[in-house]
């Protein structure tokens, strides 16, 4: 088993078990908020002793949870005598054997990693937008979820099931008990009684007042006759440019020019629903703070964003897997998302079309079937460079859709940038990047020089290790 997939399901809980899940995912919130107090405790002392432990990865907060919540300071009791003597009864976290224990655990878990991922961004080792220190979870503003393992017991059966007693649309969680879910369970079930798949965890969620199950699963590798036939790596051809659009979602052109595909009509299920999300917020800033009306109004606007999160998932994924299934060499541009939601004109047009996460799909969708996806460099000129000839055409516009060359080449503008991403591959070697940005290697000719203009030993867009700050307080790794 290669591959990990997770499947997920609507619950349908009873009011008993609503009040078990919402307990559970209070607990979770809870000891993560415990966590991280005992972190930024052991951090403070450490200021007048420099030895002092400090719990900073998972297990070692698994382990100082365990030990305090059997402490006083979890929880006390004062018992009096009949001879009048009051006495201390210690009984550390007194409702924790109301909840499955696993959840004390991957809430631990979760903060060592918040932990390690801030401390690994401050140090330059993770890629990506800066970290900040992990932050106490709100019962307003937090999701409610919580995470659970699958163990095996005794008589060999898993802790976490499906289709169990008889009840095909069902989940059996540690701890909770059996519940009925809202979805066809006939394809988990299957790959678990052939032994093709294997549940590793379950992460219980609510959403707009809706329960959700998602099963993380390891799963063996697809069919043979479902994927790829592996191409020989020399072989340079057989691929398939996909160029990105508004209007038009998506066109596949390969590198003779050929349009493959062509999503002309993509589904824009928040530009649809735009006039009942404005009165939906309308109606949810009129009711009071803190009424029962405003927390209606809410769960309807929820509800609301649900629907289009939804809708714009499932176009995205049959998309893909159209795209998956026919192709087995992919290129895709490297799209700026983040700058160009910059533009107030197209920002939510961008946003309603998912180019994100219909990258995201195609990648691991492609990787199950041995199938191959490039990104081509962002600074590539796709829509603006001839197909046939190579020539850059600079004065190219957005509002021209025709592409035109004088070497007297005419296609439309969105195939011929999907042309120039199929010849990618076999041109990368020879493009450059010309563009002045600091990742780049660039040089800005208008930032401020202290020194005066000309004497920096290095490049603009690099800092001398004279310049490099130094990290007065470390933490942790």
């Amino acid at each position: 088993m290669s591959r990990h997939t997770t499947f997920r399901y609507r619950l349908d809980p009873t009011a008993e078990q609503h009040t078990v899940l919402t307990r559970h995912a209070g607990a979770a919130r809870f000891a993560f908020n415990q966590c991280l107090h005992m972190v930024k405790t052991a951090l403070t002392a450490r200021n007048s002793d420099p030895d002092y432990p400090i719990p900073w990865t998972g297990f070692s907060l698994i382990n100082a949870f365990n030990a305090w919540k059997k402490t006083e300071t979890a929880g006390r009791v004062f018992t009096v005598d009949p001879s009048g003597t009051t006495q201390i009864q210690v009984t550390g976290l007194a409702w924790r054997d109301q909840v499955c224990q696993q959840v004390f655990e991957e809430a631990a878990v979760d903060c060592g990693r918040a932990l390690k991922a801030f401390s690994a961004s401050r140090h330059g080792k993770r890629k990506g937008k800066p970290v900040g220190f992990p932050r106490f979870k709100t019962k307003a503003r937090t999701t409610p979820a919580f995470r659970l393992r699958t163990k095996g017991s005794n008589g060999g059966r898993a802790s976490i099931r499906v289709g169990d007693d008889g009840i095909a649309r069902s989940v059996t969680l540690p701890g909770i008990g059996l519940i009925r879910v809202r979805a066809d369970t006939r394809q988990l079930r299957r790959m678990l009684r052939l032994g093709r798949a294997k549940i590793l965890y379950a992460t219980v969620s609510q959403h707009a007042g809706l329960w959700w199950v998602s099963l993380a699963t390891e799963a063996a590798d697809l069919h043979p006759a479902r994927r790829h036939p592996l191409r020989d790596p020399a072989d340079p051809g057989g691929w398939t440019g996909l160029d990105r659009g508004l209007s038009v979602f998506v066109v596949a052109a390969n590198a003779d020019g050929t349009a493959l595909a062509r999503i002309a009509n993509p589904a824009k299920p928040a530009a649809s629903g735009l006039a009942r999300l404005r009165r939906l917020s309308k109606a949810l800033s009129r009711k009071q703070k803190g009424s029962r009306n405003r927390g209606e109004a809410a769960a309807k606007l929820a509800r609301h964003h649900r629907k289009v999160a939804d809708k714009r998932r499932q176009f995205l994924h049959q998309v893909t897997n159209e795209l998956v299934k026919t192709h087995d060499r992919l290129v895709i541009e490297d799209l700026n998302v983040t700058g160009m939601l910059g533009n107030h004109r197209l920002a939510r047009a961008i946003s309603d079309a998912g180019w994100t996460d219909f990258a995201r799909l195609l990648r691991y969708k492609q990787h199950w079937r041995n199938g191959t996806v490039v990104t081509a460099d962002r600074w590539f000129p796709s829509s603006k460079r001839c197909s046939k000839c190579g020539t850059i055409n600079a004065g190219l516009v957005l509002a021209d859709r025709v592409f035109l060359c004088g070497c007297g080449f005419r296609a439309d503008r969105d195939v011929n940038a999907a042309t120039n991403l199929a010849l990618w591959p076999n041109i990368q070697e020879s493009s450059s990047s010309r563009s002045p940005d600091l990742p780049a290697g660039g040089r800005v000719t208008n930032a401020r020089r202290r020194d005066g203009t000309d004497r920096h030993p290095t490049g603009a867009s690099e800092t001398s290790p004279t310049d490099a700050g130094t990290d007065t307080h470390p933490l942790p790794a």
